[in-house]
């Protein structure tokens, strides 16, 4: 039985910064799968087991994370420090989200450095994948409960993710979701004028973030060089951990000659098999760069911009919200997040539920999850254990 969508939510001096930092350290640790599985166990987290905010709240930080550039899922995660507690929760729930990984992908390029090549976990990854992608499945579930609040929204859901199958980019997606939410309200209520000034002040602050970190000039000294470079690349990349590739490589392979074509692929598969933020891939070229302090400055510069992001449009979603126009808007952008997470789940389904062990650990952890409420870092650790023994017997 899944729970119900919650009403209540904890007021924010009952959440302490220990608190926060621990959940989201823990969520750092064991959040494998990318931006959609870490959404997920936010949501089982945040919403249904601690019951920190509200779905509603949620939601709409999941929408204005997905129009904002950076690491969408760690947006999520700042966005919630921030509406728990503040600004000292909005780097401390950054900072231990990102941490975690952080720590880890520096080992992991330090052996690469001294071996020359990458550990393997691909047996342990096969199990952890179809886990993943059942946390995705209950988190679509409930939250599309709340986000579907009309039948209209429910077909703008299924035109989003139509559409996403179909080629067209996540940003277009969510575009066309809003503006089709909003004319639908507006063509409901014709007569009223479309407020849309809280969207208009959030397009000019991001302009001026823009505009004041595009000095990425060159800097003869190779640290700050490179904390540039992915300053640059954290302010302006969207999307999929494909779409950082193709910045990665224009950077660092054609521009500037630190990597080769096959340390950066390496360094994409250590982003894409760890726990926590695809985008610490910028942790591991900047070791490969400069050590532990490249490693540092890399991941300071590619996160640095979703945290000022996130400052500067936190307080305009409760505006956002109290227009009813805006409100529209935000609400089809609402589902056409999810319509994007329901695709990243059936293309992930695709390419990893291909044989016995996926399909069975599949449906083992659908029903541990929806029928007995396991939380999902037990269902996490759990599976990769079954693929580590499966990799030894096999």
């Amino acid at each position: 039985m899944i729970d119900s969508p919650v009403t209540h939510a904890r007021g924010k001096d009952q959440v302490s910064l220990s608190e926060l930092a621990f959940v989201f350290l823990k969520l750092g640790t064991i959040a494998f799968g990318g931006p959609a599985a870490h959404i997920a166990m936010m949501e089982g987290e945040f919403v249904r087991k601690r019951r920190w905010i509200t779905e509603e709240d949620f939601l709409d930080r999941v929408a204005a994370a997905s129009l904002i550039p950076g690491p969408s899922s760690t947006e999520v995660g700042i966005f919630i420090g921030r509406s728990l507690r503040g600004w000292s929760g909005l780097i401390v729930a950054g900072c231990c989200f990102i941490l975690p990984a952080a720590v880890l992908v520096s080992l992991i390029a330090a052996a690469y450095v001294r071996f020359g090549s990458l550990p393997q976990a691909e047996g342990v990854l096969r199990a952890i994948k179809p886990a993943v992608i059942a946390i995705i499945l209950q988190a679509l579930w409930n939250l599309g409960k709340t986000a579907a609040k009309t039948w209209a929204l429910g077909l703008i859901g299924v035109g989003a993710a139509g559409l996403n199958f179909a080629g067209a980019s996540p940003l277009l997606v969510l575009a066309l979701a809003g503006t089709s939410s909003g004319l639908m309200w507006w063509w409901q209520k014709s007569g009223r004028n479309p407020a849309a000034s809280c969207a208009v002040g959030l397009s000019k602050a991001f302009s001026r973030s823009l505009m004041a970190v595009a000095v990425a000039a060159a800097v003869p000294i190779r640290m700050w060089r490179l904390f540039l470079s992915f300053l640059k690349i954290g302010t302006v990349v969207f999307g999929s951990g494909y779409v950082l590739l193709a910045f990665l490589r224009s950077e660092f392979v054609d521009h500037l000659h630190w990597l080769t074509e096959k340390q950066l692929i390496d360094a994409v598969a250590v982003g894409q098999f760890t726990p926590g933020p695809v985008f610490t891939t910028a942790t591991f070229i900047g070791y490969l760069v400069g050590g532990l302090p490249g490693a540092a400055f890399a991941t300071l510069g590619i996160f640095l911009p979703g945290f000022v992001f996130v400052a500067v449009s936190g307080p305009l979603i409760p505006r956002i919200r109290r227009s009813p126009t805006a409100g529209a808007v935000l609400d089809g952008v609402v589902v056409g997040s999810l319509a994007l997470m329901a695709v990243v789940a059936w293309q992930l389904g695709k390419a990893s539920v291909t044989d016995w062990l996926t399909v069975s650990t599949l449906v083992i952890s659908l029903i541990a999850i929806l029928r007995f409420k396991i939380n999902s870092a037990w269902l996490i650790l759990g599976a990769g254990l079954v693929g580590w023994v499966a990799g030894i017997r096999g």
